[in-house]
């Protein structure tokens, strides 16, 4: 999340870089979320901005301020390292598919299921910790927000996921890619 954002990146470079970009733009400019609205990911943001007449100012404005928004809720590998190790309680929720979660697990990690999901929005303890994980961090931000938005305050998405989280971290956790048709 270092890199800066500019008006010539394309829309796939920056919705790599930046997993909220697609959030942000959505909800302040009604980008990215319909046929009407849709993009190629090879448009720069200036050519998207062009086509929906919004100003680069705003937009790059708005995706600033949501990145900012998002490091916010957002724990590197190390710090869920240290969690892990440590005797703070926390729930470790893994945000990928079941048969990713079956293949590769951290210890402690449960799968989100939509009961499990129903479990904690019902409890609503506002200080207890959840941390997310998924693949490469592209989806956790989005499952943070949701769980925020639900009462669960402090909810954060592991930067990088567990991809990061085996290089970086554990390199005995085997490292994969997804192919998609």
């Amino acid at each position: 999340m270092s890199a800066e954002i500019t008006a010539d990146l394309s829309m796939k470079n920056l919705l790599d870089r930046y997993p909220g970009a697609r959030r942000a733009l959505f909800s302040t400019f009604h980008i990215g979320g319909c046929q009407s609205c849709a993009y190629d990911p090879a448009d720069s943001l200036q050519e998207v901005c062009q086509k929906n007449e919004i100003k680069i100012h705003d937009a790059l404005k708005c995706l600033i301020e949501s990145q900012e928004h998002d490091r916010k809720m957002l724990i590197s590998p190390s710090e869920l390292k240290d969690l892990i190790e440590g005797d703070q309680p926390f729930t470790l929720l893994d945000a990928r598919t079941r048969e990713e979660f079956e293949a590769i697990t951290l210890p402690g990690a449960r799968l989100i299921t939509q009961e499990l999901q129903n479990s904690l929005f019902a409890d609503k303890n506002q200080k207890q910790k959840v941390i997310i994980i998924d693949h490469q961090g592209r989806s956790a931000l989005d499952q943070c927000a949701w769980f925020r938005g639900h009462g669960l305050v402090e909810t954060y998405g592991v930067e990088g996921g567990i991809d990061r989280y085996s290089k970086e971290i554990d390199p005995s956790i085997p490292r994969y890619r997804l192919e998609l048709d």
